[in-house]
């Protein structure tokens, strides 16, 4: 006597769709899948670029490779940036104990115009806001002297919220801040304290190429907060 079917019944079981988060879970949740495994893992292949296809295996010894050789890309760029930041230090530092030392304001002036020249560089120039410093007569470095006012198109256009430059100059900004300058290709301008309203100190190079946006300003931040008080031993501050 043959059994009827129910009404209602289905006679094939409904496929069911895998997606990948479900395939990457059962594997979260059964790590020795690989283990019981092993034989097929060896046999599967994976779409290559170059090779068509290749082994589950050797697919994964690449991926290792790369992320070896990515760290190691990574380790050079690392000791790279520390040596750089050592050779900025000790600079630094020399710089310091230079105008550490110095009895008057032109003789800082001079030791700062030497060490720039000693890294190759045309010159250094400090410019202080006479809003912020008494500089009028009968001072001997009222060239020193820079209106907030004249400076401030040059700021918004050039530095914007940024307390450093470093480029190019067109021949206004050059006047503006270096009348006497020559051969300026391009500087690297660093505005004084910490708010960047007490002046600023520029560094010239012949060289258009030599100062660009996105270089270090490890130097022109501690500068620019070491300059202030040391010529206020010779300048008085509004």
């Amino acid at each position: 006597m043959s059994q009827r079917k129910k009404k209602g019944s289905t006679s094939e079981i409904q496929p069911v769709s895998l997606t990948d988060d479900m395939v990457s879970q059962y594997l979260l949740n059964n790590p020795d899948f690989f283990i019981r495994n092993a034989r097929q893992i060896e046999q599967m292949r994976v779409p290559h670029p170059v090779r068509d296809s290749i082994s589950l295996v050797e697919w994964q010894m690449g991926r290792q490779r790369n992320h070896i050789e990515q760290l190691e890309e990574e380790i050079t760029l690392l000791m790279e940036q520390a040596t750089t930041n050592e050779i900025l230090f000790t600079r630094l530092i020399n710089l310091q104990c230079q105008l550490v030392q110095a009895d008057s304001l032109q003789d800082l002036l001079d030791r700062l115009r030497q060490w720039a020249r000693s890294l190759g560089l045309v010159d250094a120039t400090i410019r202080l806001f006479n809003e912020k410093w008494h500089l009028g007569a009968p001072s001997d470095f009222t060239h020193l002297s820079l209106p907030r006012q004249s400076f401030e198109p040059m700021r918004i256009q050039r530095l914007g919220n940024r307390n450093q430059y470093l480029g190019p100059l067109n021949s206004p900004e050059i006047l503006l801040l270096m009348p006497e300058a020559k051969m300026v290709g391009s500087v690297a301008l660093s505005l004084l304290g910490k708010r960047g309203d007490l002046g600023m100190v520029i560094f010239t190079s012949r060289d258009p190429q030599h100062y660009q946006q996105g270089m270090g300003t490890l130097i022109l931040d501690q500068l620019s907060l070491i300059l202030p008080g040391l010529l206020s031993r010779w300048i008085e501050p509004v």
